[in-house]
């Protein structure tokens, strides 16, 4: 057993430090981002935010109503081979260039996501997502990709830590998902114990993935616009939205009615209600790590979208950063003492 001492950070422990800036307007700030990446030759250009891969957020829709900003979505896993096909049909070029298709790491998931990327080839992005991305099994099936899918621009995770970040690039991911335990419906901290404060995962992993030339992806934490510019600040490439982007028309699940208010269901993908719905129910070696709430009806995702992205310009123009690009070479953190924070987020 060992003890690291050093201090580690999460959103809420910190704000930024305003600096003089030339800007005269928010309108000024550019959002999108263009990458290259370390195994493909695909560019990507957009606006770096993603709706989470839970069938409360990354649905089709969401995929076609986020587009029209170019913000990206990685489209859950548990669509059909059917479904894909009448999306693929209906969407537009630019929806198909913001999509990444998910997989687990089952047999059963390679052979999905292969059918439909052989199927349709322009889809350029794969998401390989497990809860733990520590385990052999996980790093073996990333290598089973790359060989696989050669071209393909694969996110990996999740992970906390830089040398695991490194491990998995050099196994042939792209991106790295970087967070556990940080959402608003995860319960891992709790039933495990297991976790890393977001802001310090960031700022630890994205060094040593810009190191060997990958990205990173910020995953979980953020509640409000703010988080998410302190994810962009910490260094991340790419910030991934679950609950920001829930309760919306696009969002997946039914609107509840109770006393005459509107709800939808929003809850983890290790939840009992996820694993109810898509694996038959909690399998009995194992606890779920994720809960369900009824988040308010919050209409279309447009006047959201539009709210998060106000928010990123404001913060860019408070420090000084003309573009998205630029935020976290501007970006000083104070930290704010625990009585102070809890005033701030009243």
């Amino acid at each position: 057993m060992r003890i690291e001492n050093d201090l580690k950070l999460g959103f809420k422990d910190v704000m930024f430090r305003p600096k003089r800036s030339t800007l005269k307007s928010r309108s000024e700030v550019t959002l999108e981002r263009e990458f290259n990446f370390l195994h493909s030759d695909i560019t990507w250009k957009g606006v770096p935010i993603i709706a989470a891969n839970m069938d409360t957020v990354g649905t089709f829709n969401m995929a076609k109503a986020l587009s029209n900003h170019n913000i990206f979505t990685a489209i859950h896993k548990h669509y059909t081979i059917d479904d894909w096909r009448k999306f693929i049909h209906e969407s537009s070029v630019n929806t198909l260039n913001n999509i990444a298709i998910s997989t687990g790491t089952s047999k059963e998931d390679a052979k999905k996501v292969k059918t439909i990327l052989n199927e349709f080839p322009q889809i350029n992005f794969i998401c390989i997502d497990v809860a733990n991305g520590y385990s052999e099994h996980f790093v073996e099936f990333v290598r089973k990709m790359r060989k696989q899918h050669p071209n393909k621009v694969i996110i990996a995770g999740n992970v906390v830590t830089g040398e695991m970040v490194e491990e998995l690039l050099l196994s042939g991911a792209d991106i790295i998902k970087v967070g556990i335990g940080p959402g608003s419906v995860c319960t891992t901290r709790v039933k495990t114990g297991v976790g890393y404060p977001q802001l310090s995962a960031i700022i630890e992993c994205a060094d040593a993935a810009h190191g060997l030339g990958g990205q990173i992806i910020s995953d979980g934490g953020c509640k409000v616009p703010g988080d998410v510019a302190k994810a962009f600040g910490a260094n991340a490439d790419f910030v991934m939205l679950g609950g920001m982007l829930a309760g919306h028309t696009e969002s997946g699940g039914e609107i509840i009615e109770e006393n005459g208010e509107k709800f939808k269901a929003f809850y983890g993908m290790s939840s009992e209600t996820a694993m109810n719905k898509h694996s038959g129910g909690v399998a009995d070696y194992r606890a779920s790590e994720g809960k369900t709430v009824k988040i308010p009806f919050k209409g279309n995702v447009e006047n959201t979208v539009i709210d998060i992205l106000g928010g990123l310009r404001s913060t860019c123009t408070y420090v000084g950063a003309r573009r998205l690009k630029e935020l976290t070479k501007r970006t000083t953190f104070i930290r704010v003492q625990e009585q102070e924070n809890q005033v701030f987020t009243r």
